[in-house]
């Protein structure tokens, strides 16, 4: 099929423009919080210290959320599951209005915010198994692409648009719009039709056998989120990526704090102008959306994560190396665009060599693993950057990333054709199997 006949065929899929359009208006809503939340906290407390412990409960909910998000999505109807989160994120968020009428309790944010996170972990889990539900097998970078791009738009107009609200009626006002749009996610979810999901025989029978303790999954939980990562450590792709990745944010996960901190402190700039920048770094993430498909049609997966992944590493490296707000502006978004691309690149192998029945947990193993050193590689880089310099500390990541990059040249990534996942439910029952295909 022709870039333009999947393409159109794409756009002519009732279900994904549907779920296109919902899934941008609910990145609306996650922006609004972004920015409602934090503002909120201050506001009531005038803490940055409450503030900060907020941020860190979600994360902790997050993380914790994330160890059988991908069991239960891989367990229950994907539908249901997206629509409860969306449900669960609005009435909870529409507590916080609802309550405010009458009285302030901070105990209700500590509370409500981590809640949200959690069951926003399960959705976006749940999220990366629908999409291959929805689309055809050939156009999974195509329709991830397309999210990527819309995530960035709501992700730069969302915080202005809080911001313009919050200032007018006040940061609840801001947070119950987010509510709205959580409604209205999950009454359009009514209206998207997915493919069901082909399960092995073994497994079939292990759930009608659970109930009397037989069965192949007597491990309950903790094994069938350890099936993820058999799979991610059985694939010879899935494996190195994991590994590169969890070392490439490691590196990168500071960046952002970085990049403020050279604005604001070093070059002397105010909070405006680090805004204009950071919004300058997200038009990356619209040229990676345009990109992504192309690039990966026309040299593969391996040279387009390598080739995306080296540019980043030369874009770090030069931020230190500059004064002019202009050029940092450029750098970042050179930066935003290597690591989409990358990163689209990633989850749309993920969603093509993961067999449906284990997609979920394979997500949130993939996640858990190479997020799990992000916190660390913050703090790391942004101590090194208050001790040693910015323009050290970047040029030492830049180096960092780039031999991150040239380390996949050495492993599967390169070396594996293009491939995806085998279709009947007797060659997907195993990882070895899928390997084997691969």
């Amino acid at each position: 099929m022709t870039d333009r006949a999947s393409a159109t065929s794409l756009w002519r899929n009732r279900n994904y423009r549907i779920f296109l359009v919902i899934q941008t208006l609910s990145a609306l809503g996650d922006s609004f919080s972004f920015v409602a939340i934090p503002l909120l906290v201050l506001h009531s407390t005038g803490s940055v210290v409450q503030m900060g412990l907020v941020t860190g409960l979600t994360g902790v909910a997050s993380i914790v959320t994330g160890l059988f998000a991908g069991v239960i999505a891989d367990r229950f109807d994907r539908r249901r599951l997206l629509m409860l989160a969306d449900v669960a994120r609005c009435l909870l968020y529409a507590l916080i209005p609802l309550v405010w009428l009458f009285a302030t309790p901070m105990w209700l944010i500590y509370t409500v915010v981590p809640l949200t996170g959690g069951f926003a972990m399960l959705f976006q889990v749940t999220y990366v198994t629908v999409v291959p539900a929805i689309v055809e097998p050939d156009q999974i970078i195509k329709a991830n692409a397309h999210l990527y791009g819309t995530y960035a738009v709501a992700t730069v107009g969302g915080p202005t648009l809080a911001g313009l609200v919050a200032a007018a009626f006040g940061p609840v006002a801001a947070i119950g719009i987010d509510a709205a749009t959580f409604a209205v996610s999950a009454a359009g979810l009514l209206l998207v039709t997915l493919r069901p999901t082909p399960r092995p025989t073994e497994e079939k029978g292990a759930d009608q056998e659970r109930g009397t303790g037989r069965g192949t999954e007597r491990a309950g939980v903790r094994g069938e989120f350890l099936a993820g990562f058999r799979f991610l450590w059985a694939h010879p792709v899935l494996r190195p990526l994991t590994v590169l990745l969890s070392l490439f944010i490691f590196l990168t996960h500071g960046m952002t704090d970085v990049i403020i901190f050279r604005v604001k402190e070093d070059l002397g700039h105010g909070d405006g102008t680090v805004g204009y920048v950071l919004s300058a770094g997200t038009i990356g993430t619209f040229i990676a959306s345009f990109l992504v498909a192309r690039l990966r049609k026309g040299i593969g997966f391996g040279p387009s994560w390598v080739g995306a992944v080296t540019l980043a590493g030369i874009a770090v490296a030069c931020l230190g190396l500059t004064g002019s707000v202009p050029v940092i502006g450029a750098l970042s978004a050179t930066m935003l665009m290597a690591t989409g691309v990358a990163g689209i690149c990633s989850m749309s192998l993920r969603q093509e060599v993961t067999p449906g029945h284990l997609l979920g947990r394979v997500t949130a193993a993939f996640w858990t693993t190479h997020y799990s050193l992000g916190p660390l590689g913050a703090a790391a880089v942004t101590a090194a950057a208050a001790g040693f310099g910015v323009a050290r500390v970047c040029l030492a990541v830049g180096v960092g990333v780039v031999c991150v990059a040239l380390s996949g040249t050495l492993t599967g990534i390169v070396r594996a054709k293009e491939f995806q996942a085998p279709r009947a439910p007797a060659a997907a029952a195993t990882p070895e199997s899928a390997t084997e295909t691969a």
